[in-house]
């Protein structure tokens, strides 16, 4: 049974999403305030977090400040009507997806078993062994078996949806993904999100990347199309 956190000061969304979640099989805790969410999950780790933006005391940016300073668990946004700066900001610093209010329940369910499963499929596909699957392309490392990324030797905390954007663009240096494809790749064939999502997971990828090395430029943005990784320079010999 997967365990979801639910975060909002609105009672009625905590009660009705929950009761609702509870019907699909999932154990829910609900958290009316950011603070104590963040001490709750120090305890008690969940499988996946849904967390509002908008809350008194400590909001859901902050919260996932600091819940990205050591976890990588998928983070669902709830955002206000007209909140698209607080959408893309949150993007940016690690959500994997949001959705706005009012919502649909059944979309929200759709979007969390995406999350879920690929979660899962990664865990599970790294039980065939780590050796086999690790991709490396110069100074990048991927280890799809322990969901884990490393740069000159540095390792990157990367949430679910960020690594399997770049499991994808690395797989084949110098072919071009468009935005259609790295959906499809982040979160599968049946989910919706708009292009501005996968732009500001690139744009939250690179930071990244550039925390541990302000020379990279490995992903290439080609305008209209989309975004490539850098095949690596052969060195000479």
């Amino acid at each position: 049974m997967n365990s979801i956190a639910l975060v909002d000061d609105d009672r009625n969304i905590l009660t009705s999403v929950s009761m609702a979640l509870e019907a699909e099989g999932y154990q829910v805790d609900t958290y009316a305030d950011g603070a104590d969410a963040l001490r709750a999950f120090t305890r008690k780790p969940v499988d996946l977090i849904i967390l509002d933006i908008k809350m008194p005391r400590m909001d859901g940016m902050e919260v996932l400040a600091k819940l990205r300073e050591n976890s990588a668990v998928p983070v669902i946004f709830l955002t206000s009507k007209d909140d698209e700066i607080d959408e893309v900001l949150g993007l940016r610093m690690g959500a994997d997806d949001y959705l706005k209010k009012p919502f649909s329940q059944r979309l929200l369910i759709e979007r969390i078993k995406a999350l879920l499963r690929r979660r899962e499929l990664d865990q599970s596909e790294g039980s065939e062994g780590a050796k086999k699957d690790a991709i490396r392309r110069g100074e990048l490392l991927i280890d799809p078996a322990r969901h884990q990324c490393a740069w000159q030797g540095k390792a990157l905390n990367l949430t679910v949806t960020e690594f399997l954007l770049l499991q994808s663009l690395a797989g084949r240096p110098g072919h071009v993904k468009n935005r259609d494809q790295l959906i499809d790749a982040a979160y599968g064939e049946h989910i919706y999100v708009d292009d501005r999502t996968i732009d500001s997971h690139i744009k939250r990828l690179r930071k990244k990347f550039r925390d541990v090395d302000s020379e990279f430029s490995e992903i290439e943005t080609l305008y209209g199309v989309g975004y490539r990784y850098r095949e690596p320079q052969m060195q000479p010999g």
